[in-house]
């Protein structure tokens, strides 16, 4: 929402709803977050089915010692409280495309709240 506020130029210290800008920009849910995760997850999808440096990166762990302080929010924790399954089993259903973009249509989709 902040960056739809930023697109209309609203101020944060403007009382105005969410709902209220939403309908403004002529949109019924928030698309940006959707795409976000939707981009993130076909890339994932890309990057497991072939044998390159980005999948090596994304498998490969650095040896040594972490720092002080929070672990920060990895790229693969995305991904995998997204569509509910561990990497490795994302990255083996990735190899099945069809399957691979119904879990990404599933996990993208919006739920109604009860």
């Amino acid at each position: 929402m902040k960056c739809y506020r930023k697109i209309l130029r609203i101020p944060w210290t403007a009382r105005r709803t969410n709902q209220n800008i939403l309908q403004e920009l002529g949109m019924k849910e928030r698309q940006l977050l959707k795409n976000i995760k939707q981009l993130k997850l076909k890339y994932f999808g890309h990057v497991v089915r072939h044998n390159n440096l980005e999948k090596l990166c994304l498998e490969g762990a650095v040896e040594g010692r972490r720092g002080r302080g929070r672990p920060r929010r990895r790229w693969t924790q995305d991904i995998s409280d997204w569509l509910g399954f561990s990497v490795r089993e994302a990255s083996i259903l990735a190899q099945d495309r069809d399957g691979f973009r119904s879990a990404v249509w599933e996990a993208t989709s919006y739920k109604d709240a009860p």
